[in-house]
């Protein structure tokens, strides 16, 4: 469409007309309501008709074109690839339009879309040759095609459609042959299988006659069975097979013969049974399944071996009836023992015999009869051992015992009062009542019968050490539930009584170390390690009870018994020991004083307890969970026996082992993490209340008139005058030696009682209190101290830091009552080591004062940060500032 510029005035014009307001009214066409202004819409029509005029030849010389390539713009739309990049989303309308921007936008669209139609065309255009060029190539292959399809039919009619024929026939008779053929063999099997069914049926019935040959009639009934049940039942066998002497349908008589037979043999196999006669039982359980009764041949035998079960079970328990035997605690565990290899016995005996005349896998049914039978003849075993035991009565008793040492024990003691003589009233009134609780429960008994259930329950384990899962019918039976209620419950029940009784009793009767003292000087008389008699019974009874929860190798077991030994120690060994370090042995002077000697060797004692207690403790757990090291030469190639836990053998159901370890090593970290605690309380309370005040005197007794300005040429007159310079001379430094007899003094005591272990960790402890004060004199030397007075003062320094690890060592290496040899000599070389670094600012302090200037030159730079780590630089500066020039 074109425009020219009077058109563009004209519009203009139009504007500024409407601009002014009009004179006279006047009624609006209809486009000028909808545009706004009349003239303007009319010269629009006009300029557009014009414009169509023109455009229309190309129009409808492009109509084909457009039709062609999917009817123009529809497809110019809908195709991605021919579509505008930035199509306008709202195009713009040329009769809505209001200003010249908006014609000129009208304008440019139109061109666009020219422009888009023209190209599209264009490409038309072009692909028309190659488009004209395909189809005639395929015109010229049509053609040669054409007279291939020609030569093809003549050869299909002329040379193919006889041969064709032909074999259609030979093909069409041979069928017909061959199903003649297969008509003929299937009559002759018919008749063969109709001459064998009347063959069996007439045997049958003349071996059931006068005869009477048992295995002939199941021999002919076992042929009759591998006949079709359709020839049987069929027309022609009902027609042909009866005759005079046998006239009823073939599967009449073979049914009646059956059922006559299968009579008579559970009748004669009842009868050898009565009469013990074994050849008959295996005659007679053999004809079963040829005359297809296998179910109640089964049934029958298992009938039997259950009868002989059941005989042979109570046979066992009346032989001690009314005797002594029953009182033996191995009567019981031997008659189940008894019961289960006699089954065994019938499983491994018999199973080759069902199996080769009943089939492969045919004796899990006798195994599931003999299965009930075990539950209910190990069920009355194990009701009369409880009954005889009186096992109702003895858990009874055990509910009721009150456990009084133990809660008296707990109870806060009255104010006022002190601990009770050894023959006072109120000691003979609780032993009184402990004896009378004492008479309740045998413990004698209970250890009896904890014995007793551990043998039962370890003939039950399975003897076989490759690894296998308990069949569910096994783990759901009868026999299963009443080990659970009969012997695993109460074993659990007692168990616990047992253990906490015996911790009871121990205590009880506890016996403390003979003749220990505090005066180095005097030799003491006990062995080391220095405990009371309580510690090494209750170890003695922890084993035993492990030792009988193991061996019955029931996870239930000792899912139950392992958090009892965790609860009992826990609470009643460590809380016993506990209050007797709190009321009985706390080491408190009266009004302020030092407490007395008898009170720390109690103190100390008690501590010993503890960490002795951890030691075997951990030694139990270790010999039951990691495998023993096999002696040298003894151990032979592939042999894992030495390398597995003893777990294994005893727990070879899934992963039952590493859980029973588990359960184990959970228990010893536990009892060993409630015992540390304790002695970490001990210690602090030790090093407070004994120890703690005597450090500061030793210290300032050391170093008492020592001075540190000497001149080269002067000795200190107060050594000379006391007699010390001569010892210095001699022993080379009096600090160190008046620090070593007053450490000597206080730590050699309780290092010979305490063992090795707890007194490393006090020493620990001391020797950081000691780091502290060491330090503080140190520092209180500055400007008191000369270049010869540094030299004596890190000789001084390190003497008391050698005499302080070194105290409570003995010839063999060791510290305290622990062990000694090589091991103790190893172990207390890293102790000292380790001690040695609680004076590492000490050393480095008294270092940094004796340097040469080119050292503390390199210090100062930076290039000894590893010698002198401890300190910071501003403690660096300092202790270089003792030194007075």
């Amino acid at each position: 469409m074109d425009f020219s510029l009077e058109s563009l005035d004209f519009l203009n014009r139009g504007h500024q007309e409407m601009a002014q307001p009009a004179r006279t009214p006047v009624a609006p066409s209809p486009a000028s309501v909808v545009n706004g202004h009349s003239d303007l819409a009319a010269r629009d029509r006009k300029q557009d008709d014009k414009h169509t005029k023109n455009t229309a030849p190309q129009t409808s010389d492009t109509r084909e074109t457009q039709q062609v390539n999917d009817h123009g713009d529809s497809t110019h739309n809908t195709n991605p690839e021919n579509r505008p990049e930035n199509p306008p989303e709202n195009p713009p309308d040329i009769y809505n339009a209001r200003t010249i921007a908006d014609i000129k936008a009208t304008l440019s669209h139109l061109h666009d879309r020219e422009a888009a139609v023209t190209a599209r065309l264009d490409a038309l255009v072009a692909s028309q040759k190659d488009f004209s060029r395909e189809l005639g190539r395929l015109d010229l292959l049509r053609a040669q095609l054409g007279s291939q399809v020609t030569t093809t039919r003549a050869i299909s009619h002329g040379m193919l459609a006889d041969a064709a024929r032909t074999a259609d026939r030979i093909s069409s008779a041979v069928k017909r042959l061959d199903l003649q053929q297969s008509r003929v063999k299937a009559t002759l099997d018919v008749v063969e299988q109709v001459v064998e069914l009347k063959a069996c049926v007439l045997g049958v019935a003349g071996s059931m006659g006068a005869s009477q040959d048992w295995e002939m009639a199941a021999s002919y009934m076992n042929r009759a069975s591998k006949i079709p049940k359709d020839v049987i039942l069929g027309d022609f066998a009902v027609e042909i097979v009866p005759t005079a002497e046998v006239p009823d349908p073939p599967s009449v008589t073979l049914e009646n013969a059956a059922e006559s037979l299968c009579g008579l043999f559970l009748r004669e196999f009842e009868r050898a049974v009565k009469d013990n006669d074994d050849a008959k039982i295996t005659r007679f359980f053999k004809l079963f399944p040829l005359i297809g009764r296998s179910a109640v041949g089964l049934d029958v035998y298992g009938r039997y071996v259950c009868q002989g079960v059941a005989t042979r079970a109570r046979a066992n328990l009346h032989s001690g009836a009314g005797g002594e035997l029953r009182k033996d605690g191995f009567f019981y565990a031997n008659a189940l023992t008894k019961l289960f290899e006699h089954i065994a016995q019938i499983v491994d005996g018999h199973g080759a015999l069902v199996e080769r005349h009943y089939g492969q896998g045919k004796m899990t049914r006798v195994v599931e009869r003999l299965q009930v039978e075990a539950d209910v003849q190990g069920g009355i075993i194990l009701e009369s051992w409880s009954d005889d035991r009186h096992i109702d009565r003895k858990l009874t008793d055990i509910k009721s015992y009150a456990f009084t040492f133990l809660v008296q024990s707990f109870l806060p003691a009255p104010r006022g009062m002190g601990t009770p003589r050894a023959n006072s009233p109120a000691t003979r009134d609780v032993a009184s009542q402990r004896s009378s609780e004492d008479e309740g429960v045998d413990m004698k008994e209970i250890d009896g019968l904890l014995n007793e259930m551990a043998i039962i329950l370890t003939r039950l384990k399975n003897g076989d050490e490759e690894e296998f899962k308990l069949p569910e019918f096994l783990a759901q039976s009868a026999l299963c539930q009443k080990i659970s209620d009969r012997l695993i419950h109460p074993f659990n029940a007692m168990t616990t009584f047992f253990l906490r009784r015996s911790v009871e009793k121990a205590f009880q009767l506890d016996e403390g170390p003979p003749e220990l003292t505090l005066n180095r000087h005097q030799p003491l008389r006990a062995n080391p390690p220095h405990i009371t008699s309580a510690v090494d019974d209750i170890m003695y009874i922890v084993n035993k009870v492990l030792q009988q929860s193991l061996r019955t190798s029931q996870h239930d077991v000792m899912a139950s018994v392992t958090p009892t030994l965790a609860r009992v120690l826990g609470t009643d060994f460590i809380g016993m020991i506990q209050r007797k370090m709190r009321d009985e042995s706390y080491p408190r002077g009266a009004a302020g004083g030092a407490p007395s000697e008898t009170t720390i060797i109690a103190f100390l004692v008690l501590l010993n307890n503890l960490d002795v207690a951890i030691e075997y403790i951990q030694r139990i757990v270790k010999n039951h969970v990691e495998p023993s090291k096999p002696e040298i030469g003894r151990n032979r190639p592939g042999d894992t026996a030495a390398s597995e836990s003893p777990l294994a053998s005893l727990f070879p159901l899934g992963d039952e082992a590493q859980r029973v370890g588990s359960m184990l090593k959970s228990f010893s970290s536990s009892f060993e993490s409630k015992a540390q605690d304790l002695v970490n309380d001990g210690i602090q309370v030790l090093f407070n209340n004994v120890i703690k005040a005597h450090i500061r005197p030793i210290l300032a007794e050391s170093f008492r008139d020592i001075e540190y300005q000497p001149r080269d040429d002067v000795v200190n007159e107060n050594d000379v005058a006391n007699g010390e310079g001569l010892m210095d001379e001699a022993d080379g430094n009096v600090v160190r030696h008046r620090f070593a007899i007053a450490w000597a003094d206080l730590l050699e005591p309780i290092a010979r009682i305490l063992s090795g272990r707890v007194f490393e960790r006090l020493l620990g402890v001391i020797v950081a209190a000691l780091a502290r004060l060491l330090e503080k004199r140190i520092w209180s030397y500055h400007g008191r101290v000369n270049a010869l007075g540094a030299t004596q003062l890190e000789r001084d320094v390190m003497g008391i830091v050698s005499v302080a690890v070194d105290v409570g060592r003995d010839d063999g290496g060791r510290k305290g009552g622990g062990a000694g040899g090589e091991d103790g000599a190893r172990q207390y070389g890293r102790a000292r080591y380790r001690h040695r670094e609680a004076f590492g600012r000490c050393l480095q302090i008294v270092m940094v004062m004796g340097m040469e200037e080119e050292e503390w030159e390199e210090v100062m730079r930076g290039n000894m940060e590893d010698v002198v780590d401890r300190l910071s630089v501003e403690e660096r500066v300092r202790a270089r500032g003792i030194i007075v020039n």
